[in-house]
């Protein structure tokens, strides 16, 4: 096992698989695009990148004007994460506490239904680094998968074996990374799968992801969450956080996430080792509790403590 951990002092707080996303709306259906600022197709000026899928959206009837595949990749009918929003400035996280449901209104038509960029991004800009193992057309979903990981200092995206038999043989490969003081805004967009989000980076471009995990993700970043030492919470929390972590088992190598939800509640997660796997990610397992140490019951939690 080679699994990516943090470095001394950084905190993981989220791994979850991530790909470009995929058009859903009837004229994009099934495709993607690489773009820069004038909407010319990049994918053939991206460094290191092989040949993939080439798209031509279909007429406002439906039918396909033409289509063609470059290369031996075909594209995988499935549904991946959105568009990343081209307007930079303030993290949103409106919509992700409502969970992964989707919508049939767009919120960018000319991104969404006209278009569907997956990267958005002038010469030199960071959103033009991200790496081509993103791609569900360039890659064997069923060999290879990408996971987003999420620190408290920096975004990484790992590409490791998929292992149906084997979950808990992980091979790590970073392709990419990035600072948080690199991300300007992070938006979920929920047309169609309610899967997707996008990414804007403070040099103005940008990338539209999806995961079917896309809520873990994005706890940590929209809006962002800082992270509360252990030692700051009253005696009583104190108290409860180390009974939780024993009645997990946690490692002595891991330390309890603790945030403080809108309500004001405290939510504890903790990803444990040895629920790591290719097709999920960290799985964290968490709790909610007051600031007096007591636990909130599940039936007792309000919509911002999930």
């Amino acid at each position: 096992m080679n699994i990516w951990q943090p470095d001394p002092g950084e905190t993981l707080v989220a791994r979850s698989p991530v790909a470009f996303a995929t058009g859903a709306a009837p004229r994009v259906k099934g495709m993607r695009w690489f773009r820069d600022n004038e909407r010319n197709d990049i994918q053939h000026e991206l460094t290191g990148w092989p040949e993939g899928p080439s798209f031509a959206a279909r007429s406002a009837g439906g039918a396909a004007t033409h289509k063609t595949l470059k290369g031996v990749a075909k594209v995988a009918g499935v549904a991946v994460m959105a568009l990343l929003s081209s307007a930079g400035g303030n993290v949103s996280g409106d919509g992700v506490a409502s969970s992964e449901n989707g919508s049939d209104v767009p919120e960018d038509p000319e991104n969404e239904v006209d278009d569907f960029p997956v990267m958005w991004a002038a010469p030199s800009t960071v959103a033009r680094t991200l790496p081509w193992q993103l791609d569900p057309g360039r890659v064997d979903k069923k060999q290879t998968c990408t996971h987003l990981v999420v620190t408290d200092r920096r975004l990484v995206v790992v590409q490791l074996p998929v292992y149906k038999k084997e979950p808990e043989r992980m091979e790590d490969e970073v392709i990419w990374q990035c600072r948080l003081t690199e991300v300007a805004g992070v938006v979920p967009r929920n047309f169609k799968h309610g899967g997707d989000f996008t990414i804007t980076f403070v040099d103005g471009s940008w990338c539209r992801l999806a995961s079917f995990r896309r809520r873990r993700l994005m706890r940590y970043l929209a809006p962002p969450r800082e992270l509360i030492p252990h030692s700051s919470l009253p005696t009583q929390a104190q108290d409860a956080v180390n009974a939780f972590a024993d009645e997990v088992r946690m490692p002595d190598s891991v330390a309890p996430n603790i945030t403080r939800n809108p309500s004001g509640r405290l939510r504890v997660e903790i990803l444990l080792p040895s629920r790591f796997t290719s097709d999920f990610g960290a799985s964290e397992t968490s709790t909610t509790i007051e600031e007096d140490g007591r636990t909130v019951e599940i039936d007792d939690y309000l919509p911002d403590d999930f």
